[in-house]
């Protein structure tokens, strides 16, 4: 029988929220042409038997598929493009370039409810009169019930409708009249678009925010390498240009992005300010609140679902001339697009790790401002090292800000050994005694730990048992307060035993975590207040925010932190910062370890001597004569980077090269190994790429299943991406594909 031809009907190609790699083909709804359909508007579409939102992402004269396999889309959701075309061309380049299906690269754009099919306007409740309340209200109304008849009345002089926010006006209290008359049959609610305009009040509090009632803080003044940054970035405006902002920490790179999108903002443009984590938005919002006297919008996965689609709606009608939000952010809708910033550019939130598309928001962010002809401002104390590299070929301009004249002298970084010191509870001789110094000249100090909870690990002294998680290959950390043991990796909790599950003798906490630390320096200086700052106390921004207002206005006096500590937080009396334990990424199997640890602690120690008064940074090591952390100590980030791309170009690792890993997991070890296997055989027997693999993640087991990956690389970044386009669609077609959930991720973080 031969093949049914392909159809010549002109169909809209849509890129639906599902988990397939390729566009689909509808034809237009009964009684529309294609024509009619906006390209980046919504539409409901059938997918086998299910309904889905999808987006229309191109028009096409006809399918490849046969007019009888060819649906009809069931309903156009926006009269007009959700999505203009920049922003469109935008998430297509990143579906292509990460390799994941388009549509859900869309929905990742979209807020919840704009996935689910709702209106994209704002819509506001309205209430209307029926047959039966007109008849009603022409023989009186309701007699004894004053408020009722008043209501209806109202109905009735508004034929058309009359909104809430009017009846709230006219009749304050209506709701309980408005009920009644409903029960009566008299009137009925519905819900209509409110369209672009203010009718309806944006979400303020953590969503949008309007502008300044005060006028704008005075401005300060700008040293000269400020200065120079800031006009370098102005002098691009209208074209592309990256620069890579590198200061020391405290050296004022906020008020280069603060001067940078005022100017943009003069010329009639809006900006886009990206930040690693939920926790720098309160501060950061502040700075800029009280500078620019325009409206903003805020958005990060800390909103409720309402928020986040108010700021996307202010975004996109252009009332928002400020965007600032977190990785996803780089997604938003922003008409005349003049300038982007990213802050810390280097921190790995930016790239998405787990589940859905792994794009990097500051590699999209580049890309995007490239598109648009625009500045983008990539900011960092500790800059990546791709970003490095991308300034030595001249792709990136570097605009250095030293420290500033009024800034106390650097603070002094020096090396704790701990085999040489006695140690108690995890703190040496040396770092309490530096403690109670700078507590007795009235500094605040800054204790880092990056290991939340009391202690890592619940021991038996008689047998040697250790709380083991079952379903993963990690230990129980003991978490005290909460009287549970916790899985940091798959989230599995349990009571935290008083005995031994194995011989029934007792159990002790081994380790130190932020809790125990914590616990500890309480206890040493009672007359300190003490905060902690990890992911136990902070659910969210506010609660973030309130541990800032309290070290800066100096209730508190101790805080003891995760990497949440290290974030760009500006702390002017911190004067001392003790790190607690610097070995975690000395010995790593991942060859971006050495780095990470790097900038992590040269961003801690930037807390330390940000006001007047010289800082101090004690790290406590077993290794101090570690060529890493005798390069930070000698010659600082700088020193230390040159060497790691020294030893990187030696080793062909990024930046040298580019990496994609295709990653895979499945409830036994044997079915996602086997897959990796079939994937890497489908490469032939001299694929164009070097493959290293497959073998099992650091750790195998996580939450019940077995992962696994293979390693793509080569030399160049054109050459891997062809080699992915054609061998993925072979993968995907492999029979073991389906006994396994599997992704890749391209130029990944992660390798272990």
């Amino acid at each position: 029988m031969r093949d049914p031809k392909p159809s010549a009907a002109e169909v809209v190609r849509v890129a639906v929220d599902c988990p397939l790699r390729t566009l689909l083909d509808y034809l237009p709804p009964a009684g529309q042409t294609v024509q009619a359909l906006p390209v980046g508007a919504r539409v409901r579409v059938p997918l086998g038997a299910r309904s889905a939102v999808g987006v229309i992402v191109a028009r096409a004269p006809g399918s490849s598929l046969p007019g009888t396999r060819l649906r009809a889309i069931t309903a156009l959701l926006d009269g007009e493009p959700l999505l203009d075309a920049a922003l469109l061309e935008l998430l297509q380049w990143t579906a292509s370039y990460y390799h994941h299906p388009p549509g859900e690269v869309m929905a990742t754009a979209l807020p919840a409810a704009l996935r689910d099919g709702h209106s994209a306007l704002a819509q506001e409740e309205w209430l209307e009169i029926t047959a039966a309340g007109v008849t009603a209200s022409l023989e009186g109304g309701p007699q004894r019930a004053p408020r009722q008849r008043q209501v209806l009345m109202l109905l009735a002089s508004h034929p058309a409708g009359i909104s809430a926010a009017q009846l709230e006006v006219l009749a304050p209290g209506w709701r309980p009249a408005a009920r009644a008359l409903a029960k009566r049959g008299w009137c009925r609610s519905t819900v209509r678009d409110a369209g672009d305009s203010d009718a309806s009040p944006p979400i303020v509090a953590a969503a949008s925010s309007s502008a300044p009632a005060t006028a704008p803080a005075t401005a300060p003044e700008l040293s000269p390498a400020q200065l120079l940054a800031v006009e370098a970035i102005d002098a691009a405006a209208g074209r592309y240009g990256a620069f890579l902002l590198q200061g020391a920490t405290g050296s004022g790179k906020t008020e280069v992005y603060l001067r940078a999108v005022a100017r943009c903002l003069e010329r009639g443009a809006n900006a886009l300010v990206l930040v690693p984590e939920i926790g720098l938005t309160p501060q950061l919002l502040e700075r800029f609140r009280t500078r620019l006297p325009v409206r903003m919008a805020v958005l990060h996965s800390g909103l409720s679902d309402g928020e986040r689609l108010a700021a996307w709606r202010d975004a996109r009608a252009g009332h928002a001339r400020v965007v600032i939000g977190t990785r996803s952010a780089v997604f938003a809708p922003i008409p005349r697009l003049g300038l982007i910033t990213v802050d810390e550019e280097h921190d790995s939130s930016y790239k998405q790790q787990e589940g859905g598309c792994r794009y990097s928001a500051r590699d999209v962010a580049v890309r995007r401002a490239h598109q648009a002809a625009v500045p983008v401002v990539l900011g960092s104390a500790t800059p990546a090292l791709e970003s490095l590299q991308n300034v030595q070929l001249g792709r990136y301009r570097q605009l250095p800000l030293p420290r500033r004249a009024d800034q106390a002298a650097a603070p002094r970084l020096a090396l704790i050994d701990l085999r040489a010191h006695a140690v108690h509870q995890g703190l040496a001789g040396p770092v309490t005694q530096a403690i109670g110094r700078h507590l007795a000249a009235d500094g605040q100090v800054l204790v880092y730990l990056n290991r939340r909870g009391y202690a890592p690990t619940l021991l038996c002294t008689s047998c040697g048992w250790i709380a083991p998680c079952s379903e993963c290959d990690a230990r129980l950390t003991v978490h005290r307060e909460a009287a549970q043991l916790r899985c940091h990796c798959c989230g599995a909790r349990q009571p935290l035993p008083a005995r031994c599950g194995r011989c029934g003798f007792a159990v002790k906490p081994v380790g130190q975590g932020t809790e125990r630390i914590a616990e500890t320096l309480a206890a040493m200086f009672p007359d300190a207040p003490l905060l902690r700052l990890d992911r136990d106390t902070a659910r969210g921004a506010a609660d973030v925010e309130a541990v800032m207002n309290a070290l800066l206005d100096g209730s508190a006096r101790i805080l003891v932190g995760t990497q949440m500590v290290t974030k760009g937080h500006h702390f002017p009396g911190v004067s001392l910062v003790a790190v607690i334990n610097a070995d975690q990424g000395l010995f790593s199997t991942d060859f971006r370890a050495a780095e990470r640890l790097a900038q992590t602690i040269v961003q801690v120690a930037g807390r330390a001597g940000r006001g007047a008064r010289a800082g101090e940074v004690l790290i406590q090591t077993e290794y101090p004569e570690h060529p890493l952390l005798q390069s930070l100590i000698r010659g600082g980030y700088e020193a230390f980077a040159a060497g790691a791309l020294r030893e990187r170009e030696a080793a062909r690792w990024p930046p040298f090269s580019r990496l994609a890993l295709l990653r895979a997991s499945a409830r036994g070890a044997a079915e996602a190994l086997d897959f990796l296997r079939a994937a890497r055989e489908r490469a032939g027997e001299r694929p164009p790429v070097r493959l290293l693999g497959p073998v099992s993640a650091a750790m195998a087991r996580r939450a019940g299943r077995h992962h696994a990956q293979l390693l793509v690389e080569h030399a160049g970044r054109g050459e891997l991406q062809r080699f992915l386009d054609s061998w993925l669609e072979l993968v995907e077609r492999l029979p073991e594909a389906r006994r396994v959930r599997w992704a890749i991720d391209v130029d990944p973080l992660d390798i272990q």
